[in-house]
């Protein structure tokens, strides 16, 4: 029997490409049109939103324990969140979370090392990026990693915040990820961490000079090897 997975979401359409790659690749392990049970739960983006603006991390911890328990409470073994940024909070509520988590970082930190990467580039929100949320996973696989300048983290995380997480995937956005991930490259990264969820609407292997860690896709095939293992 596969176990039950619960997503904690944050923002739609990283949710929604997690919650696709789980049921699209559940096949590929469990048969045609198979895939574990999973169930989804989020409040209004609005209210991360606030708590991260005023960087109360403490409450962005208590929205996330909230969908843990209705997850728990509707029958899931364990969680994910597909979103980078809000797992700052999961030092704040993990010693009450009903269920184990897998964590992001650690599973694209695991994916790098496995790929021989040594020196990752970081994107993502602003949040994010300022935070050791990956330097610490990194550093505990031996990896190095370069965050963005402060202006480049700026124009990334108005592109996120105005543009991806309502689904609005310009040009324009696409060409200045690749500025910003050519000069990681031309600075000794050999890979690049989409540390966004949504960053994999615009940004992929075939138009990145750097190999992409996709986080969301990541994270959900993690999940998807978890539950047909049955084992935590």
């Amino acid at each position: 029997m596969t176990l039950h997975i619960g997503i904690v979401a944050c923002s739609a359409e990283g949710a929604a490409l997690c919650y696709r790659t789980i049921c699209m690749e559940g096949a590929r392990l469990l048969g045609p049109h198979a895939h574990p049970e999973i169930s989804m739960h989020t409040p209004s983006l609005a209210e991360y939103v606030k708590h991260l603006d005023r960087g109360d991390w403490q409450a962005v911890g208590e929205l996330m324990l909230t969908s843990a328990s209705k997850l728990a409470g509707m029958g899931a073994d364990f969680l994910i969140c597909p979103d980078n940024t809000i797992h700052q909070a999961l030092p704040y509520m993990a010693a009450r979370s009903p269920r184990p988590w897998l964590h992001i970082a650690e599973v694209v930190a695991e994916s790098a090392a496995a790929r021989g990467f040594t020196r990752l580039g970081l994107t993502g929100t602003r949040w994010l990026v300022d935070s050791e949320v990956y330097p610490e996973k990194l550093a505990a696989r031996g990896l190095g990693f370069m965050r963005p300048d402060p202006a480049e983290r700026d124009e990334i995380n108005r592109i996120i915040m105005d543009e991806l997480v309502g689904g609005i995937a310009t040009p324009e956005a696409l060409t200045y990820f690749q500025r910003v991930i050519g000069r990681m490259k031309s600075q000794g990264c050999d890979a690049v961490v989409l540390g966004c969820t949504e960053i994999p609407l615009i940004v992929n292997d075939a138009n990145s000079s750097l190999p992409t860690l996709d986080s969301t896709r990541l994270l959900a095939q993690a999940a998807l090897r978890r539950a047909v293992q049955g084992a935590y």
